[in-house]
């Protein structure tokens, strides 16, 4: 049901469901992760006033809300900082953990307007060792994010889908009847790293 990108890395399929409605990705080196992506896959929509909050578990802290998903929303980006040790040096063969929680509508919308909050409240002295980097001086406006953030997701659900097929009788489970469509997993690795590739060459070229 959920997709999970790390900056740089393959697409996770490693998602672990630990209740009814809560999932788990582990991020291994999670020292090294600053952009993140949680998507629904598309294949299976959430029921009719639900979506789900997601939330960010370092080693020895407490869960961290980085947002939500729902229908009108299947996409999310994040940009994570690294988890820095007491000497100023990142530290070493950590691990994270992303949470996804299915939740009713309300509750998603009353958990971000209280996050919502709490960053208004926090001065900028205490965000810098929040898992969630402040907006820095000159960094692009909330229309240019919101902007790259539609583009590259529709980007990435027009080629994703493309490669869109019904299973046949050698999917074992699924059978040749389901009524379902799957993706390869090969199809994301291939977007993400010629988008990467596009960004390297001009940066300038993620945001037009």
């Amino acid at each position: 049901m959920f997709g999970c990108i790390v900056a740089g890395r393959l697409v996770q399929t490693n998602l672990q469901q630990v209740d009814a409605n809560k999932y788990v990705f582990e991020l291994p080196d999670a020292h090294n992760i600053n952009h993140i992506v949680v998507f629904l896959l598309g294949t299976i929509p959430f029921e009719p006033g639900f979506g789900a909050t997601v939330h960010l578990l370092w080693p020895n802290k407490n869960w961290q809300m980085l947002g939500a998903l729902s229908n009108e929303k299947p996409s999310a980006i994040f940009r994570l900082k690294s988890v820095v040790g007491q000497d100023g040096q990142p530290m070493p063969n950590i691990s994270a953990e992303l949470g996804i929680s299915i939740e009713p509508l309300q509750s998603v919308e009353q958990q971000l307007q209280q996050m919502r909050g709490q960053q208004q409240q926090q001065p900028a002295a205490s965000t810098a060792s929040s898992a969630l980097v402040p907006a820095a001086s000159g960094s692009l406006s909330l229309q240019v994010a919101r902007q790259f953030a539609e583009r590259t997701m529709q980007n990435l659900y027009e080629y994703a889908t493309s490669y869109a097929k019904s299973p046949d009788a050698t999917m074992g489970l699924l059978g040749s009847n389901a009524p379902v469509q799957v993706l390869p997993v090969k199809a994301f690795d291939d977007w993400f790293q010629s988008f990467l590739r596009k960004v390297q060459r001009d940066p300038a070229v993620a945001i037009q």
